[in-house]
Order: structure tokens, then sequence, then C-alpha cells
């Protein structure tokens, strides 16, 4: 019999990555590959992702703070209670916009989460060169885009 998964605030899989803590509460293992979803914590003046294109949506939802979306050459920011969505093949990035920390809700499908831990990995030490992270990024079938 299939169980349920139940996660209390603050649990889940914890990566960490240009000053950035990501709580996953559903991972590949859990949904059979289907989506990840995370909770993430953006703090003021953060490296943002580098834009890129990927199969599948990612979606955002903002808990806390105001963020810049750049989906499809659009730019738009939000605050709390703001959505937006990268269809599959949309160039995307996203980065903190305002003068406070600010926190979102993540969903990837398919799911993501092997990307973040070898992205962890990556910035444990140092802060990796670009061409590093595109390197990781292409690995996992993210292409790196202009913006």
């Amino acid at each position: 019999m299939a169980r349920g998964i139940f996660l209390d605030p603050g649990q889940g899989t914890i990566y960490s990555a240009r000053g950035s803590k990501m709580a996953f509460k559903a991972l590949h293992e859990t949904t059979g590959g289907a989506f990840s979803f995370m909770e993430r914590d953006l703090p003021v003046g953060n490296r943002r992702p580098q834009p890129h294109t990927h199969k599948g949506p990612e979606g955002f939802y903002v808990l806390e703070g105001s963020i810049e979306f750049i989906v499809g050459g659009e730019s738009r920011k939000g605050g709390p209670g703001f959505w937006a969505l990268a269809p599959s093949g949309a160039s995307h990035t996203f980065g903190n916009a305002g003068d406070s920390p600010a926190r979102l809700l993540i969903i990837h499908s398919p799911a993501a989460d092997a990307y973040f831990a070898e992205l962890e990995a990556l910035w444990k030490d140092s802060i990796p060169a670009p061409e590093e992270e595109r390197e990781l990024m292409k690995r996992h079938g993210l292409e790196p885009t202009e913006t």
C-alpha cells in the first residue's frame, strides 16, 4: 500500500548554492521523476541562474519579497502571491529584485533535484566560474541561453 509523505516546516532535502537555501519537499525518487518541488530563499543581491531552457515547465510562486522573472525575453517583478510560469523551451532566469530577502516555491517538471545536488557540490568550496555552471547545466538537460 502506498504511503503518504508528510514534512513539517523546515524539513526536506536541503541544498545550498549561490547564497540560496533550497528545501526540496518532493524529489525525483518520491514522484517517479514527474516533478520536484522546493521552497527557496533568495538573499539580497543573489547570483541569478544563468538564463536557460529545458524540457518541461517550471513554475514559481512568490511567498515573500520582490522577485524579478525574465521569461521568453519579458521581464516582470512580483511580490507575495505572484505566479510566473516558464513553459517548456522558454528561456528564463530570476532573482531577488528587492532590498530584503525573498522566498518562493518552485516546481520543476520533470524533476530537477539531481541538478541542485550537484550545484551545491560545485559551490561548496568556492564560487565557480560561469563556464563550470554551464557545463553542469548541460549535463542535466538545461541549455544556457542569452538574456
